[in-house]
């Protein structure tokens, strides 16, 4: 299970498949606890919530705190040290391992067994998703990684004296501007350039929670 696709000597010998599995059961776990805690949530609100609460970030954060990469770094075999350190603290192998974990407890155990320990391990991403706590910049980020794509925030003009500065910041996605936002701070100016940049990709920008 903790066999990394560079060591194995086919993908199906990876985590790989478990992984594909683990992935699924995850977002069905995550599903059927926020329909049943939120029953008044929108399709849209639950969608996003759990976006955050599955993504890669998240799954990530969830594997340190059970110190998956350390497992993986036990059972390896004949891998130089630095290569073995960064592939046991990359948060794309700690997040595939995390599911592929999942999968196997699934597979073992069947469903009920693994859905209680799957939500009480999120279960503070989940609080956090849920309050609108989700910053603009957060779901931007996100929502362009299932594309593979990254945001540049650029600093367009800083106005005013010290102790009143205006901001004026641009969000980039590709070299193309997709918006700008203005704040008395850097980080709030790359917030509203965030959300409009949502919007401009036809994704409601967060709000707070119903």
């Amino acid at each position: 299970m903790f066999t990394h696709t560079s060591w194995a000597p086919d993908r199906q010998s990876s985590y790989e498949r478990l992984e594909f599995l683990g992935d699924s059961v995850l977002e069905l776990v995550v599903a059927r606890a926020l329909y049943d805690r939120y029953p008044d949530a929108s399709e849209g609100r639950l969608a996003k919530i759990r976006a955050h609460v599955v993504s890669r970030q998240s799954c990530a954060a969830v594997a340190k705190t059970l110190d998956l990469g350390a497992r993986l770094a036990e059972i390896s075999q004949d891998v130089p040290a630095p290569e073995l350190q960064r592939i046991a603290r990359s948060r794309n192998v700690l997040a595939a391992l995390l599911e592929a974990a999942i999968a196997a407890v699934y597979l073992e155990f069947g469903f009920d067994a693994v859905a209680a320990p799957i939500v009480e391990a999120f279960e503070e991403r989940i609080e956090f998703a849920s309050t609108g706590h989700v910053d603009a910049k957060t779901e931007l980020q996100e929502a362009l990684a299932r594309t593979g794509r990254q945001v540049q925030y650029l600093v367009l003009e800083v106005d005013g004296p010290p102790h009143a500065r205006q901001f004026r910041c641009a969000a980039t996605i590709d070299g193309e501007q997709f918006g700008v936002g203005v704040g008395s701070t850097k980080k709030a100016a790359e917030q509203e350039a965030a959300s409009q940049a949502l919007v401009a990709l036809g994704v409601e920008p967060p709000r707070p929670a119903v």
